[in-house]
């Protein structure tokens, strides 16, 4: 791996830095300990935001309000000024549709199976702003994994018109069950053209009228669980000057066995169509059926908001570091088998954003770095990185002068680790500050146990990344001290399989806080040297953010790294 010619002076802590906190402390010596994090604030933000009183934090609904609120008057407590001006708010401007409940997708032709039924076959929502939502004898094509990639040698689309038909594609890379760098798409280690929301993005690009992404639980990386809760009720877009015209009339998912029924027309299993499409020069195959649709669609336009606090630098206010963690999840959702309707997301996020206000305070209370620190808690995440992709747009401070930065989402409450994870390792020189950092906590650096799952795009990180900003995701791994891999293993599955975007993801007064506590002072403490020296941290040259970035610093406009479409942020 290349390192830069900057790596010397980021491995450092105070001989680098300069102010008050580099003299304060003997070369080497950590800016914060496990002690300087408040676990009393933790648990009690947690536990506030993920009460049934804030409604599961929905963007858009009265619980937006009270989440907004809470956090902008913790941010003020903590001694951090309006991120915004004089305004601790930054309106995002969002559209809400909403299909008609108990949807069916009418399927006829040669072996047509039964129509498909909504939350049980599939899950759909629509882009477009129209009070009808209406697909008629739309012929149903299989685009393999849907991803058109010619710096690959890859087009799934070569020589088939989609304009006008219902497309299914496959989820992940048509590798991922190589090895990591073996395949076009360098194995298991998921791209973007991986991500569903790519596919979604193609297919929309091509003219399809619809597109459905095959749920297969190990390439997808969650249970069909996940998308049926995710996709009910009123779903979220960024406001589009065309109304979403230019959008599939319907777009989401298929389960596998639906899926299966289908091809089966054609002559083929689901197995044996993933088999071809797995293979380079596949070519998308038309079904002998076609599909019929209809529904009311209830739009609604929204202002979200984000909220940001800023603590100003003492010496170089105008360079900026950025913590960032999104303060929404799903609201009310399909009710569990105990008739719990509200998806509280303790974990995903309310943990979070308590992380993002403990970290405030203290830095607030260590004072003023010699840079700029921004906190930000952005909305829509759940959506599609739908506030971090308008802030990167509609930046409060210049993202040229934004050093780096670090994002959280989901805290360790199962304790503390031996191992830290970089989600998306080798992209950027945050990687050995973590690395200098977490060693002085007696934990090592570990490769992402699950590459394919595509962690990287699936956060607000991503949205900075696209933009050149270097953005660290990482976190405990499940090494959990005393107990061992195994127990690490089951406890991350277990959360997976039963909690993740369920009213099950609720606050445990039980949990166990130490390993949040340690990340959190390896966030403190990146944010901190980067706050105190005057280093600028790039992406590694083989990183796709890199020509972004330095097209950025150069003073150049910055435009998103190519290849990379809209992001999403949710399953």
């Amino acid at each position: 791996m290349t390192r830069s010619p900057l790596l010397p002076a980021l491995l450092l802590f105070a001989v680098c830095a300069d102010g008050a906190d580099a003299r304060k402390r003997p070369p080497g010596q950590p800016f914060a300990a496990t002690t300087e994090i408040d676990e009393h604030a933790l648990r009690d933000h947690t536990r506030t935001l993920s009460s049934d009183a804030y409604e599961g934090r929905k963007p858009g609904t009265a619980a937006e309000e009270k989440t907004v609120r809470y956090i902008a008057a913790e941010m003020a407590k903590a001694g951090l000024k309006p991120g915004n001006g004089a305004d601790w708010f930054q309106t995002v401007p969002l559209t809400q549709t909403q299909l008609d409940a108990g949807l069916t997708m009418t399927i006829t032709g040669k072996g047509a199976p039964a129509p498909l039924v909504s939350g049980r076959d599939f899950v759909a929502g629509t882009k477009r702003t129209t009070p009808q939502a209406t697909v008629k004898g739309s012929p149903i094509v299989f685009a393999g994994y849907g991803i058109h990639a010619p710096e690959r040698g890859w087009d799934d689309y070569a020589g088939l018109d989609v304009r006008g038909k219902t497309v299914l594609v496959l989820v992940n890379d048509p590798d991922w069950r190589n090895p990591v760098g073996q395949g076009a798409f360098g194995g298991r280690a998921m791209t973007y053209y991986g991500r569903w929301d790519y596919k979604h993005d193609e297919a929309a690009r091509r003219g399809a009228a619809a597109v459905l992404v095959i749920h297969q639980e190990q390439p997808a990386a969650y249970p069909w669980s996940v998308p049926s809760s995710s996709w009910a009720g009123p779903q979220l877009d960024r406001a589009r000057d065309d109304g979403g015209a230019s959008r599939p009339v319907f777009e989401g998912w298929i389960a596998g066995p639906a899926a299966d029924r289908l091809l089966r027309s054609a002559g083929m299993t689901l197995a044996q169509a993933e088999a071809r499409a797995g293979t380079a020069g596949f070519r998308g195959v038309a079904l002998p059926l076609t599909m019929s649709a209809a529904s009311g669609n209830a739009v609604k336009q929204l202002q979200s908001r984000n909220v940001a606090g800023l603590l100003p630098g003492r010496t170089r206010p105008g360079e900026y570091v950025l913590y960032t963690a999104h303060w929404d999840h799903l609201g009310h959702c399909p009710p569990a088998p105990n008739g719990d309707g509200i998806c509280n997301g303790a974990v995903d996020n309310a943990s979070g954003v308590a992380a993002l206000l403990t970290l405030a305070k203290a830095h607030a209370a260590a004072g003023p770095a010699a840079r700029s620190m921004l906190f930000l808690a952005v909305t829509g995440e759940e959506s599609g990185l739908l506030g971090s992709g308008y802030y990167a747009a509609h930046p409060l401070v210049p993202l040229a002068m934004t050093v780096g930065g670090v994002n959280m989402d989901g805290l360790n409450v199962i304790g503390r680790t031996s191992d830290v994870v970089v989600v998306g390792a080798g992209k950027s020189e945050l990687e050995p500050m973590l690395a200098a950092a977490a060693a002085r906590q007696s934990r090592r650096i570990e490769p992402e146990p699950t590459p394919e799952k595509g962690y990287y795009y699936r956060s607000d990180h991503f949205s900075f990344a696209k933009l050149g900003v270097p953005m660290l995701d990482a976190g405990s791994g499940i090494d959990v001290r005393g107990k061992g891999k195994a127990f690490g293993q089951a406890a991350h599955d277990d959360y997976t399989a039963h909690r993740y975007h369920q009213p099950s993801d609720e606050y445990d007064e039980n949990w166990d806080w130490s390993g949040a506590i340690e990340d959190l002072a390896l966030y403190y403490n990146i944010g901190r040297q980067l706050a105190m020296s005057r280093a600028w941290p790039n992406w590694y040259p083989t990183a796709e953010f890199r020509a972004v970035r330095d097209a950025s610093r150069e003073g150049q406009p910055a435009v998103s790294a190519p290849g990379k479409g809209e992001a999403a942020g949710r399953p």
